[in-house]
């Protein structure tokens, strides 16, 4: 195909996908696929759909995938032959006289190695669809405009666990030429956008619970963190009984299930029954104090009616989506945690958004180029605003009318404000004016509502610097911790003895703001070091260290076997330190140093890795080994890390100590 033909093939196909849902309605997928070799998938699929107005040709979504068996059938005329298409690498295109009202199913086997949307880590493969597409490992419609009801059956081997979205109805030894293989077939009786297709295979166990609706609630979770489901799952079932009553219209889907995979792109993803979430949310009762799912997990639960039931019809109204799940994920939580945590995560959603106003990034919220603070923080708060302007009771009318309307289906803003004004009475073109189209923040109102909270006066009250004689009684009041922290941050507090006596959260922040350790403090402040926070015991381990050199290898045998979070922040922490003190078990050294080698390699996830490797060059230690793990880590598929692996490599490569082995590297990769 010669460059001109090229172009203009793929114009064509541009500008009929573009105006394929005026012609075409795709109803149904179904496929029955298998995954092989750690990077392939292939199957069967059945796609049936309508012809809304008659046409010479139809497109489906399809990037570098290979076909065969292709025919065609419609309902009314029956077995139409072999399918005549064309494959550009990116869709496909149908050729036939397709006529007004009939409904044709197209059925084919395909094949692809995807190179992004479906990925293979270690021994799971999960999908990311939104922002990277369905069709790279699926023939489908990335028009998120077209809803399509999609079964998928899909085989693996049969030590592990298959999950995907609806309900599993069968399971069953796959007749195949690998008697491995066990067969997972899943129904969705519902429609949905194909960017919240998704699958998730890896060992697992499961927890269920059953939500006061009757909704099956499915916990995934690795069989070595049997003890870590309790916390990591916590207030689940809460909060999606909340939001039920809340949001005023039952789960829309017969099924919840949330499972945290590997090197996941995002903190998690909210497809269509099944929440796929990073690991590194999957806590102990520890970890919880200081990093756990609850909000990233009421945010994807809230999706389920907000972005998935009715979904935006175009990047221009991504607030109906993120807006309204940072909202409700927000109104979940503070059904856990109490009204002075609304106020206080409204504060910080405030501070957000005025650094970014004072960087001159503010964008309106119907931008479709706007950044997520504008689309979820500034969402946010633009529904918390309404809710007080129109009522409560208004507002809820209006969510609850505004997804029945349009469950199902697309939407866009203007949907939802006509359903509010038609609750309320009222006319929102202002409030369309200042919160929806505007780029500047209505900061007046803001500080208006957030001074409704009692908690909130209290604390922007506090000031150590104007008021330091009633300071110094601060942190043995009972005025609130966040308050308490603030004080902390001052530098005109100096800290006692009896400011140890708070809770975890503010002996934190003690562990965070005192650096240089008085010899008076610190008996209390080696207490720190059994606290239940793993940022605490980090802190605290460091700062004692550098303070008390005479007291370094207690530190060490007492802080032993710690690891923290799934990073290893206070293990990696432990290592460097061991290296740096020489009294402490000369003999363990080198072990303890590839130990410290050995986190930058695959096998651990990419933030544990980022860690080690920070460490690694705060000691000056990288070895053929580490470097090499680094140079392949430019090709992860996360893109964090394949950002952060490649900003380090040009660090290094700056310096003498590393530029010889980098390059021999380099050139014979």
């Amino acid at each position: 195909m010669n460059k001109l033909v090229s172009f203009l093939f793929f114009l064509c196909f541009g500008i009929a996908c573009a105006q394929q849902t005026e012609y075409v309605d795709f109803i149904s997928v179904k496929a029955d696929l298998e995954l092989r070799n750690f990077s392939k998938v292939s199957g069967f699929v059945f796609m049936t759909f309508k012809i809304k107005k008659a046409t010479d040709s139809v497109f489906i979504d399809a990037i570098d995938m290979k076909f065969r068996s292709m025919s065609l059938i419609s309902k009314s005329e029956g077995y139409l032959g072999h399918g005549n298409y064309e494959n550009n690498g990116k869709k496909i295109k149908l050729l036939h006289d397709f006529k007004k009202n009939n409904i044709y199913t197209i059925h084919f086997w395909y094949s692809a190695k995807p190179k992004k949307a479906l990925y293979f880590v270690d021994n799971q493969i999960w999908t990311q669809g939104q922002g990277k597409y369905t069709s790279n490992w699926l023939p489908s419609i990335d028009d998120m405009n077209d809803k399509v009801e999609f079964d998928l059956s899909i085989s693996y081997d049969k030590n592990y666990k298959v999950i995907s979205n609806g309900v599993l109805v069968k399971k069953e030894n796959k007749v195949s030429l690998n008697d491995s293989l066990i067969e997972w077939q899943f129904n969705m009786n519902k429609p949905m956008s194909s960017y919240l297709v998704a699958l998730a295979i890896g060992n697992y166990n499961k927890k269920t619970e059953t939500s006061k609706g009757g909704i099956p609630l499915e916990y995934y979770y690795y069989p070595e963190d049997s003890l870590k489901v309790e916390p990591t799952y916590r207030y689940s079932k809460q909060m999606f009984d909340f939001l039920e009553e809340e949001i005023g219209v039952p789960y829309p889907w017969e099924i919840y299930k949330q499972v945290p995979v590997k090197d996941f792109l995002y903190s998690g993803m909210e497809n269509t029954t099944l929440t796929i979430f990073s690991d590194a949310f999957v806590v102990d009762s520890i970890g919880f104090n200081d990093r756990n799912y609850v909000n990233v997990n009421a945010h994807e639960l809230a999706h389920q009616w907000f972005g998935n039931l009715a979904t935006e019809t175009s990047g221009t109204h991504h607030w109906l989506q993120e807006g309204f799940a940072t909202y409700y994920a927000l109104l979940a939580e503070s059904d856990v945690f109490g009204d002075a945590y609304y106020y206080w995560k409204l504060y910080e959603y405030a501070q957000q958004l005025l650094e970014q106003e004072k960087a001159g990034e503010s964008t309106s919220l119907l931008d479709p180029k706007s950044s997520s603070l504008t689309f979820y923080q500034k969402g946010c708060w633009a529904l918390h605003v309404l809710k007080e302007q129109i009522g409560a009771d208004a507002f809820k009318d209006a969510v609850k009318n505004y997804l029945l309307k349009y469950e199902y289906k697309n939407v866009e803003t203007s949907n939802f404000i006509k359903e509010a004004e038609r609750a309320s009475g009222q006319d929102l073109s202002t409030f369309v004016a200042t919160w929806l189209e505007a780029v500047d923040l209505p900061q007046d109102v803001m500080v208006k509502s957030l001074k409704k909270s009692e908690f909130i006066e209290e604390y922007l009250n506090v000031d150590c610097d104007s008021n330091p004689s009633k300071c110094q009684d601060y942190l043995v009041s009972d005025i609130s911790d966040k308050a308490k922290v603030k004080i902390l941050s001052q530098k005109s507090y100096s800290i006692k003895n009896e400011d140890f006596r708070n809770s975890w959260e503010v002996r934190q922040a003690i562990a965070q703001n005192l650096i240089e350790i008085p010899r008076g403090l610190k008996e209390n402040y080696e207490s720190l070091l059994r606290d239940k926070s793993y940022i605490t015991i980090e802190h605290a381990l460091y700062n004692l260290w550098v303070n008390f050199p005479e007291e370094r290898v207690r530190y060490l045998q007492q802080t032993k076997g710690i690891i923290g979070f799934n990073d290893y922040n206070v293990k990696l922490l432990w290592l460097a330190l061991h290296l740096n003190t020489i009294e402490y078990q000369p003999d363990q050294k080198q072990a303890v140093f590839d130990e410290l080698k050995g986190c930058t390699s695959p096998e651990y996830g990419f933030e544990l890795r980022m860690n080690a490797f920070n460490y690694l060059k705060l000691i000056n230690g990288f070895d053929e080994d580490s470097i090499q793990n680094l140079i392949d880590a430019k090709n992860h598929h996360n893109w964090r890390f394949q950002q952060f692996a490649k900003s380090l490599l040009e660090e290094l490569n700056l310096g003498n100590n590393y530029k010889l082995i980098i390059d021999k590297l380099s050139k014979s990769n």
